[in-house]
């Protein structure tokens, strides 16, 4: 999937000239975490997000650093936290330069983006132009759609054995060669051992998303490392949510 299948079209944006408080009022009406800022001839110049208020003078909340550290500062740095906290005008806040996606940028690559940068929203851009939003909230709305969209599949257990023995090959964690699957009516049963207990987790994780698995049995032990004492697994069931 691209961006320009999940992005919102509708921008909702401030320009550098308008006050912070406009930007409050905007970011708290539409419940949105950011704004892009975009000038007279539409072109997008910076974003202002909630962090751009987190210390402002107003909320008592401005840095305060000790002196030694404001003489190791200097007078530019310092100039530039007064700006940001006593500043009245969205151009004296915001982040220049803002992170940008186009419509044809693959999700995947957003969401490194997003992680990368540590941003909850991206401007979509053709050209200089905005020409929508694509935030976390777009991806768990796409999550949502898909899930509802997957109906329940009937396959025998030969099928869904195979189907998790190669997901599991795929998975450079998984302890294939000391691991057994059985399926009988749908029921999966893992027997075999461990030697880290967060592969379990993932055993069974990989086993649900089967389609057709009706139930999961954990019977893997976990062997420590370290001293070789074997854990015997707790015999743990797993069952799926019954499709409505």
């Amino acid at each position: 999937m691209k961006i320009q299948d999940v992005m919102t079209q509708y921008v909702i944006s401030v320009g550098p000239n308008e006050t912070i408080a406009r930007a409050v009022q905007l970011m708290l009406k539409e419940r949105i975490s950011g704004l892009p800022v975009i000038d007279d001839t539409g072109r997008l110049v910076g974003m202002v997000t909630e962090g751009d208020f987190l210390r402002r003078a107003e909320t008592g909340t401005q840095r305060r650093r000790p002196r030694w550290l404001e003489f190791l500062a200097g007078p530019g740095r310092l100039a530039e936290d007064y700006v940001q906290t006593h500043g009245r005008k969205i151009s004296e806040v915001m982040s220049f330069d803002p992170v940008t996606v186009t419509e044809e940028t693959p999700i995947e690559d957003a969401v490194t983006l997003m992680q990368k940068r540590h941003v909850k929203r991206l401007p979509v851009v053709r050209g200089d132009k905005v020409v929508g939003i694509v935030s976390r909230a777009n991806f768990l709305q796409t999550l949502a759609s898909i899930g509802s969209e997957v109906s329940p599949t009937t396959s025998d257990d030969k099928t869904i054995r195979e189907r998790i023995l190669a997901e599991l090959n795929r998975q450079k964690w998984a302890p294939t060669g000391m691991l057994d699957v059985v399926v009988r009516d749908g029921v999966v049963t893992l027997w075999g051992t461990i030697t880290d207990e967060r592969e379990r987790q993932g055993l069974i994780v990989a086993a649900e998303n089967v389609p057709g698995v009706r139930r999961v049995n954990d019977h893997v032990a976990w062997i420590e490392p370290m001293s070789g004492i074997v854990f015997e697994p707790q015999n743990e069931v797993t069952e799926l949510p019954r499709a409505s």
